[in-house]
């Protein structure tokens, strides 16, 4: 019974690790070559301060990314260990997973205008509202160590500046053997709960209770969104046909809001790498914003709200997400879970040998 919910549990962790490794990988290079290639002083102009433009642009370049929440990681913490301050941090990795132009044109399409207008109104004001927070909350985590001072590029041996080849590998060896190390470590342990997760409660039992809205409030979804690994894009449909069976509308919003931003992997890898009281003010303002939403929408704006689902009208919409969402082939998804846990694996591996040396001693 044990070892067969054990292989339940990895197989479920890999599948989960499969959706989102290639943009991991993406994201490792993506930080590594933002981190060497963007001027630090150009960076730190933009989003290394408190002010609302740092806030905005943080936020709405997170938009226009169609990255889930576990590839906004290393992407996420790159910008913050190149200057940039925590609020406009947070601000962008809670907008990039939950909008972008995928997400916006199904949730047109399968959700109707009214419930996606106020779900793109709040994938904005939510980050921001997050980013005012982290800043005026922030201790010495508002900025990463060492960050109030511009980062030097090495020189060459010969004395001249770097050129772009030097900056293209120090970049790529920064984003996989430094950020690629320390996310994989955590990422690969926040599957696994994740996964653990999925089994104890299975997409039919989260149905079940979603589908009836007297059963379970909104408070409780927008906490099991919090630890559940949700894509936006992939799950629009499901919340789509939850609704037409039923559901309140405001519950689909706080689902997709707190489920897309946020999950398991990527709360130990802030908890881990940033620090406890960034988790705190991420979770804590997510969570009650979107419950604040949910309960809004359902009690305010939308109390009678008539299910927009039917596939004869969805289908044009349907087409247009699909031509912008990125689907890696199968091999190369393999492969990049294969280079995620081998990099999680690396970084784990003292604490294993460690851990075999104590055993071996008593």
């Amino acid at each position: 019974m044990i070892l067969e919910l054990l292989q339940k549990v990895i197989l479920t962790a890999l599948d989960i690790l499969n959706g989102a490794s290639v943009w991991l990988i993406i994201s490792f290079v993506l930080a590594g070559l933002m981190h060497n290639l963007i001027s630090p002083d150009r960076l730190q102009r933009m989003l290394g301060n408190r002010s609302i433009p740092a806030l905005a642009k943080a936020t709405v370049s997170g938009m226009l990314l169609p990255i889930c929440s576990c590839g906004v990681i290393p992407l996420g913490l790159g910008l913050y260990y190149s200057g940039a301050f925590l609020g406009p941090t947070l601000a962008f990795m809670t907008a990039t997973p939950i909008i972008n132009p995928a997400a916006v044109l199904l949730a047109y399409g399968f959700l109707g205008p009214q419930i996606a207008t106020i779900y793109l109104l709040t994938g904005f004001v939510v980050p921001m509202l997050i980013g005012v927070i982290a800043n005026k909350l922030a201790g010495p985590e508002i900025h990463a160590p060492g960050s109030e001072v511009p980062v030097v590029l090495a020189e060459m041996e010969s004395g001249e500046q770097a050129g772009l080849s030097q900056k293209l590998q120090a970049g790529l060896q920064w984003g996989f053997l430094d950020m690629g190390v320390s996310v994989s470590k955590y990422v690969c342990v926040g599957m696994l709960l994740a996964g653990l997760i999925i089994v104890l409660a299975p997409p039919a039992f989260i149905q079940q209770y979603l589908g009836n809205p007297g059963m379970i409030s909104v408070a409780g979804i927008a906490i099991l969104g919090a630890i559940m690994y949700v894509c936006a894009v992939g799950h629009i449909p499901f919340i789509a046909a939850l609704i037409a069976s039923g559901a309140a509308p405001g519950l689909a919003i706080t689902f997709l809001m707190t489920g897309a931003a946020t999950n398991l992997p990527e709360l130990i890898s802030m908890y881990k790498l940033i620090g406890r009281r960034t988790v705190l003010i991420y979770t804590s303002v997510l969570i009650s914003t979107s419950f604040l939403v949910g309960y809004i929408t359902n009690i305010m704006l939308l109390p009678g709200f008539t299910p927009f689902f039917d596939l004869s009208k969805t289908r044009q919409t349907v087409g247009l997400a699909n031509n912008i969402i990125f689907a890696a082939p199968e091999p190369l998804r393999y492969l990049c879970t294969a280079v995620v846990l081998l990099l999680g694996l690396y970084a784990l591996w003292p604490g294993f040998k460690k851990a075999l040396a104590r055993v071996r001693a008593a």
